[in-house]
C-alpha cells in the first residue's frame, strides 16, 4: 500500500478564479432545435434532467431550456403541437467561454438572472453547463 500525502489547496486557487472549464456540469442532453415542445418534455423525464442544451441543425448552441419553461409553454393558451423549441428559446442566448473565470461567469449569470448557462467553445459546440450556486 502506498500512501499519498495530501497538500491544502492554497487560497489563490479558490473555485472562483478557476476557469469555467474545470468547474463546469457535463452538457447532458442536446437536442435539436425543430424538437416539439412534448417530445422535449420526453426526452427530460427519461434522461430525468430538468433542462436540455438545444442545437441547429449545424450543432451549434443555440440555448438551453428549462422544464419549468417547457410546462409553461405547453400550458399556455398559444400552445399547438407545432410549436418548437427554437420559437420558445426566448432570451437565452447568453453563453460562457470555457476559459472564462467562474467568478466572471457567476456574476454575469446573477445580473442576467439566470440559474445556468450552456459553455460553448469557438466554434459553438456545447461543452457543457455551468449553473450558480445556491
Amino acid at each position: 500500500m502506498t500512501l499519498v500525502q495530501m497538500q491544502p489547496r492554497p487560497a489563490s486557487a479558490t473555485l472562483t478564479h478557476r476557469p469555467v472549464v474545470e468547474v463546469m456540469d457535463a452538457a447532458g442532453p442536446q437536442v435539436c432545435d425543430d424538437m416539439s415542445v412534448e417530445v422535449a418534455l420526453s426526452v427530460m423525464a427519461a434522461a430525468r434532467t430538468g433542462r436540455l442544451v438545444v442545437c441547429d441543425q449545424d450543432g451549434q448552441c443555440t440555448g438551453l431550456v428549462t422544464r419549468t419553461e417547457l410546462t409553461a409553454a405547453r400550458d399556455s393558451s398559444a400552445y399547438t403541437d407545432r410549436v418548437r423549441l427554437r420559437d420558445i428559446l426566448g432570451d437565452h442566448g447568453a453563453f460562457t467561454s470555457p476559459v472564462t473565470t467562474a467568478a466572471e461567469a457567476e456574476h454575469a449569470m446573477r445580473v442576467l438572472r439566470l440559474g445556468v448557462v450552456p459553455v460553448v467553445d469557438e466554434q459553438g459546440s456545447a461543452l457543457g453547463v455551468l449553473a450558480l450556486s445556491r
